[in-house]
């Protein structure tokens, strides 16, 4: 069974937020929530100073607490990775919130969005509005994937920092990638096991 996972190269991402307009096309999520976004550093001192860039979107981990706090059974994961969110059997309890050491999640407080009648710029339809009161998350863009086709964030980045794939198939690059000793997880401590990786 697959397992779908992603590398983002740290090297190659220059900030420009491509996957955040993207996520927020193609998932029409609500205002003022961003599933995938990017968090900005300046280090160094002048004139030596430079910007560094960290994506950041939900892990998809192999060992999701966020499932195993939920009462509902809203938050589950599906049998190739992706952890889900099930909209109408959440009850806003935050206990996902609260699990997740990635702060992956946000609780909708307002669900307008910028196409109010659920159909986006490019004419087709997104998935139906998220209510207020629910936690919502990045889904991997699982409608695409299921298509054959990579997320919204992978198929824009203008520098192809993102590679999406069966982290557990031995013929793509992202099972290259991560078994080549280059990459890391965010809080390995924590036993989640992520399935976003990094390379430096």
């Amino acid at each position: 069974m697959s397992h779908y996972g992603m590398v983002i190269d740290l090297k190659k991402c220059i900030g420009c937020h491509a996957c955040t307009v993207a996520c927020k096309a193609e998932q029409n999520v609500p205002n003022n929530i961003f599933w995938s976004t990017v968090l900005e550093k300046e280090v160094g001192t002048f004139p030596k100073a430079t910007r560094v860039f960290l994506p950041i979107l939900c892990n998809h981990c192999r060992n999701p607490w966020c499932v195993d706090v939920c009462p509902t059974g809203a938050t589950y994961q599906r049998n190739d990775g992706i952890v889900m969110m099930d909209y109408e059997q959440c009850i806003g309890c935050r206990a996902c919130a609260e699990a997740c050491p990635y702060r992956a999640r946000t609780r909708v407080e307002d669900n307008r969005t910028l196409y109010d009648d659920g159909v986006t710029v490019f004419e087709k339809p997104v998935a139906k509005p998220i209510e207020r009161g629910v936690s919502s998350k990045c889904n991997f863009c699982f409608h695409r994937v299921d298509l054959g086709r990579v997320p919204a964030c992978v198929e824009v980045c203008p520098t192809e920092c993102r590679i999406f794939g069966d982290v557990d198939d031995k013929e793509t690059r992202v099972f290259e990638l991560v078994n080549s000793g280059r990459v890391f997880q965010l809080l390995p401590e924590k036993g989640t096991d992520p399935s976003v990786y990094y390379m430096r």
